[in-house]
């Protein structure tokens, strides 16, 4: 069904509430219109693009959270985090992450994501890389969305470790797989708590 701009407009308002994180595509394809009428549209609204609204939330609502690297270090976007358990991130790929003759994404910058999301879930004031083990499970685009999930599978306090597992997706595909040995200062941690969440 064809609506008019009005009722478009007052549609995309109420559907990026809801979803801060669709895409100007998705949009289009939802309303049926092209990519530049949902740009115009936002404009005119005074609607921040998705990296600004992605930003925005994270900002807000992690700020706070993040203790071992300023939010703005996080290479990609954190859409949500719950310290020494688990987060999530977004990373847009653009042409700055391309080679230029294939267009497919370097290496090091799913490493990127996934590293400082790793660095990004501990709860201490100091957390490094010890180790890690990667796997690249297929080449990924330019304009592919990557969703990196980062998940803390043990919290070893005697040896001032964090075990962490970082998965990354296109469409719900493993793209990477990277796990992490990470060193914390303890600092921040009281008891001897072997598992993470115990």
């Amino acid at each position: 069904m064809k609506r008019n701009k009005k009722e478009r407009q007052r549609e995309l308002v109420l559907t990026i509430k809801e979803n801060p994180f669709i895409t100007d595509e998705e949009l289009a394809e939802l309303f049926s219109v092209s990519v530049q009428t949902i740009r115009l549209d936002r404009l005119e609204l005074s609607i921040p693009e998705l990296r600004e609204r992605i930003k925005n939330v994270a900002e807000k609502k992690f700020e706070d959270e993040v203790r071992s690297l300023p939010i703005d270090e996080v290479i990609g976007d954190i859409i949500d985090i719950e310290l020494d358990h688990s987060a999530i991130s977004i990373l847009d790929i653009k042409k700055e992450h391309v080679f230029k003759r294939n267009r497919i994404a370097r290496g090091h910058h799913l490493f990127a994501q996934a590293n400082s999301l790793a660095v990004a879930v501990i709860n201490d004031e100091l957390a490094l890389t010890a180790k890690s083990g990667l796997q690249f499970k297929r080449s990924v685009h330019e304009g592919e969305r990557v969703i990196a999930k980062a998940k803390v599978t043990r919290i070893d306090n005697e040896h001032d470790r964090t075990f962490v597992e970082v998965t990354s997706y296109v469409n719900n595909e493993p793209v990477f797989i990277g796990e992490f040995e990470m060193f914390r200062s303890n600092k921040s941690r009281g008891g001897n708590t072997d598992e993470a969440g115990n």
